[in-house]
């Protein structure tokens, strides 16, 4: 409840959304979402193979509320429907649509689609650890929880065919910001940061 009270005020046209969250009872999952209307999903995997802390679980969900307060869905979908668009008219001008279609996949999702969605995750991980700093919730947790995130996942791809930032990057960024949020953490200041 304090990180929705942080995001309707972040957002004010929020309060009327439907704020709801759902435990999906799967211990292997290591996951969360949250859409635009304020539906959130988190799954048993984040607290049994992390063993998360209040704080942690509270950066994840600040992290997913951020993507449904700054839009991400809706952007992800014109990108990924502009991205179709252009791969079918390479398709038709090459006239070779097996091959042209897989090479301008491969290209759209690595110039495109890759790109904007870590700087989606990038701009959620910002205002998720805002929201939760807000909440009450100590925004170090946001590095502990990629640590873990990181010793979870093992050796994932390179960064550059990944939708989301390395969780070492992750961990950087999100050190940079600890010191502008601790105020926000020890306080409970109001006075916003980062503007959507």
């Amino acid at each position: 409840e304090r990180l929705i009270a942080q995001a309707i005020k972040m957002r004010p046209e929020t309060e009327n959304w439907d704020w709801s969250i759902k435990i999906i009872d799967d211990p292997k999952t290591v996951n969360a979402w949250a859409m635009a209307g304020g539906k959130m999903a988190l799954y048993s995997g984040l607290v049994i193979q992390l063993k998360a802390t209040d704080d942690e679980l509270a950066q994840v969900l600040g992290h997913e509320i951020a993507h449904a307060l700054a839009n991400h869905s809706a952007e992800k979908m014109s990108v990924a429907m502009a991205t179709t668009v252009g791969v079918i008219a390479v398709g038709v001008a090459a006239d070779r649509k097996g091959l042209a279609l897989t090479g301008a996949a491969l290209a759209a999702a690595l110039a495109v689609q890759r790109p904007n969605s870590r700087a989606a995750e990038s701009e959620a991980d910002r205002i998720g650890i805002e929201l939760a700093a807000k909440a009450g919730y100590d925004p170090r947790a946001a590095i502990t929880l990629w640590q873990k995130m990181a010793q979870a996942g093992g050796k994932g791809p390179p960064e550059f065919l990944s939708t989301h930032p390395s969780p070492e990057n992750r961990q950087k960024k999100l050190a940079e910001y600890v010191p502008e949020m601790m105020p926000y953490y020890e306080q409970k200041g109001d006075r916003p940061i980062y503007k959507l």
